[in-house]
């Protein structure tokens, strides 16, 4: 059976035996695991196992590791890594270590696909939502810095999402919790886009997967946000951007959409997502989506070979060894020292 287009999250530490049933009979690309499906090494080395005996060895994993504000593995069993703003300025042999050693520790719990980096700008007035997440205000250096995270993630044998495209930086509202609408002209937003541009330079970031906003930009689309607009993403993400890798929507039950799971993966899928987000675990939801969801198209089936393909190409033997193993009890990060 054809996977649906969707990566879908879990209610808890363990697969329920109605999850199992539902990943069986309608499921999805993916999966995406939260505070909530994460205790220890062991218990979630299981999960992702269990997961994968049902959805195939290829399936990914997905999690949101940044460092800072956003980590799903956190003290007393893996490290307490940074937020990204720490880097700004700094070497980027360093961010590129940092973000290695993250992924070495998703890598070694079967966590595949790391949500980040961020590629947003750190914008002042702008909602604190992005904040610390963002290197800098500066494109030039989000764009060296994002591009050193995206090799250190790719050398733990991990695939990147760059986020938010094409930028949420200039957001005054969390997309949590309503629909931000950003009015600058499209002169204006050539800032916001430029990181994203940058690291897709190399092959039409196609060893990326990146997320959409959930962000509304008047002088692209005045009536739909990112997510749901055919000719934003036509025309900015996939034209101007130039992107070329996996498109998966920001997670479909956040505040800033409203409407049904399943009408909106539809309605994102339709604007030219390849994959939809679909994060809360209640299993009512998840069977809904899943049960009308589209399955993966060709197209998106050969673009999420190619990103596997270029992280596990790019992961050097001693860093496959290393990721093999289990994470320590008490490890240390990259601090800003």
């Amino acid at each position: 059976m054809r996977a649906r287009a969707a990566i879908t999250g879990l209610s808890g530490l363990s697969l329920t035996g109605e999850e199992a049933a539902l990943l069986r009979a309608t499921p999805p690309a993916g999966v995406i695991l939260f505070r909530r499906n994460v205790d220890n090494p062991a218990q979630l080395s299981n999960l992702t196992s269990s997961i994968r005996e049902i959805l195939g060895q290829e399936a990914p994993i997905l999690v949101d590791q940044e460092g800072g504000r956003v980590a799903r593995l956190r003290p007393p069993y893996w490290p307490s890594f940074p937020p990204p703003a720490v880097f700004e300025g700094g070497p980027e042999a360093r961010a590129a270590a940092n973000a290695a050693l993250l992924g070495a520790h998703c890598a070694a719990m079967g966590l595949d696909v790391v949500c980040a980096p961020c590629l947003d700008l750190r914008v002042p007035g702008a909602h604190d939502v992005i904040g610390d997440r963002a290197f800098s205000a500066d494109p030039a250096e989000i764009a060296r810095l994002g591009e050193a995270w995206i090799e250190g993630l790719m050398a733990a044998g991990c695939t990147p999402v760059v986020k938010h495209i094409p930028g949420h930086g200039r957001a005054t509202a969390d997309s949590h919790v309503d629909l931000p609408r950003v009015e600058a002209d499209a002169e204006t937003l050539e800032a916001d886009i430029a990181p994203f541009r940058a690291v897709c330079a190399r092959d039409g970031g196609r060893h990326l997967w990146a997320m959409t906003a959930h962000v509304t930009y008047a002088a692209f689309d005045p009536d739909l946000p990112a997510t749901l607009s055919p000719s934003l993403i036509g025309r900015v993400i996939r034209g101007a951007i130039g992107f070329d890798g996996v498109l998966v929507s920001d997670d479909l039950v956040m505040g800033a959409l409203s409407g049904f799971g399943a009408d909106l993966a539809a309605a994102s899928l339709e604007a030219g997502c390849d994959l939809v987000l679909h994060c809360n675990g209640v299993l009512a939801d998840t069977a809904a989506l899943l049960r009308d969801c589209p399955a993966l198209t060709p197209r998106a089936e050969e673009r999420m070979r190619a990103a596997r393909a270029a992280a596990l190409a790019a992961r050097p033997p001693a860093r496959a060894a290393a990721a093999a193993r289990p994470a320590p009890s008490a490890p240390h990060a990259l601090t800003d020292a």
